[in-house]
């Protein structure tokens, strides 16, 4: 009679705490928007961004002389030491920090142009809910932050490839912590703080403007400034380990993934347009790299294939969450032969961009977020804009513009911050 009453007990309490449970767990997620799946999906491609600089480390470290290699990795890993502490402290709220709620527009007066200072040091950040402003709703805010923190460690590293065998390790130092504050912090809010390019409808999915025109025109003003290579034109400048910049291009390549499929800011289809978006242009600019060496030189190179899938890479990346697959065959294919191209007039004017950082980022920025104006579509990505080929051929204006001000701001940010540095100790 007792195990009777007992079983009648349990299977009551089963079913009434079925319903009572689901109908909590109903509640919390109504109270706490965060999904699981996001989350995982976001530190991942975190990971994998972070995962792009050493990668790039070892690409300029094989094309490097061997007596100039650790320097030049250290420049790279470097930056994951500056920027992961200057982020946290100040970087993060003057790139991203708005008073105004994304559902009541973009930011009004100085908001357009730089972020404020409630997030300094991460106050009011958590990691337990999204955050407040609403870049990225079912991801927590620490999340979005320390994601957003990896473009900001591998954007400087790429300046340090028209540099590398020339400028010193203490001036490197001072030179990064103050771009990435005054030059790189206006320009993310700008295009993705919801800033004034954002507002006029700019379109730059991963960093076409922020990243790759930002350091390669900072390359060449920085190269200028410094001057030449001592025995630059005079003594041959070969990789030392081609084997190197293959193993880094591997790795950038692989970590590009979170880059572009990442800038979804949550797993789903913008996620998978970004990913097959960055795979097919990749593949697409280290093909037509090495078919063009075929033509004009005899045979491709590693080194030049590399740089093709480099330039495939820089390309599609404003592109990726708006173009369709054939969109972004054609943008890697144009935007490796226009850097191809301008390699081959760095090396005819005997500038000393010493790795071509501006011929490849600067230039393939430029392409990519010029192109995105021709070839992105709303069939693909709802939220963003028809270019030219599909019947709206206005969209090109604020790409341009959005190319035009990074190359201006870029340019005199850089020349004010060596100029200083200059005046205080040895470049």
């Amino acid at each position: 009679m007792i195990k009777r009453i007992l079983i009648v007990g349990l299977i009551t309490l089963a079913l009434f705490a079925g319903p009572l449970t689901e109908t909590a767990w109903a509640q919390e997620a109504a109270e706490n928007p965060i999904n699981v799946g996001d989350t995982a999906f976001m530190l991942v491609s975190a990971a994998l961004v972070l995962f792009m600089t050493p990668g790039l480390a070892f690409f300029y470290g094989g094309l490097v002389r061997s007596r100039n290699v650790l320097n030049t990795m250290m420049m790279s890993f470097i930056l994951m030491g500056i920027v992961g502490v200057t982020w946290v402290f100040w970087g993060y709220s003057l790139a991203f920090d708005v008073s105004t709620p994304v559902s009541e527009g973009f930011g009004k007066g100085i908001e357009q142009f730089i972020g404020g200072l409630d997030w300094v040091f991460l106050n009011g950040v958590t990691a337990d809910a999204p955050d407040p402003i609403g870049y990225a709703g079912t991801i927590p805010h620490q999340l979005f932050m320390v994601y957003q923190m990896m473009f900001a460690n591998i954007t400087p590293a790429l300046i340090s490839g028209a540099i590398v065998e020339r400028m010193n390790f203490k001036s490197y130092f001072w030179f990064v912590l103050l771009w990435s504050t005054f030059v790189y912090a206006p320009l993310a809010h700008w295009v993705w703080g919801r800033g004034w390019l954002q507002a006029i409808g700019s379109l730059d999915f991963a960093g076409g403007t922020v990243v790759h025109i930002s350091s390669g025109v900072s390359a060449v003003v920085l190269a200028y400034m410094i001057g030449s290579r001592k025995h630059f034109m005079v003594l041959p400048h070969v990789p030392h380990n081609v084997p190197f910049v293959l193993l880094g291009i591997g790795m950038l390549w692989f970590g590009w993934f979170g880059f572009n499929a990442g800038s979804a800011l949550s797993a789903g289809s913008l996620a998978t347009v970004a990913f097959v978006a960055t795979m097919v242009s990749t593949a697409s600019g280290g093909l037509t790299w090495a078919v063009v060496e075929w033509i004009l030189r005899g045979k491709p190179t590693a080194v030049g294939t590399a740089s093709g899938f480099l330039a495939g890479l820089v390309g599609v990346t404003p592109a990726a969450g708006f173009v369709t697959p054939v969109g972004a065959i054609l943008i890697g294919s144009i935007t490796s032969v226009c850097c191809f191209y301008a390699v081959s007039w760095r090396v005819k004017l005997q500038f000393d961009d010493s790795l071509d950082t501006y011929s490849v980022h600067g230039i393939g920025g430029t392409i990519g977020a010029i192109l995105t104006g021709v070839f992105a579509t709303k069939s693909v990505n709802p939220a963003g804009f028809d270019g030219l080929l599909y019947g709206n051929p206005g969209q090109l204006i604020p790409q341009i513009l959005g190319v035009i001000a990074t190359y201006i701001f870029a340019a005199v940010g850089t020349f004010i911050i060596v100029k200083i540095l200059g005046s205080l100790m040895d470049l």
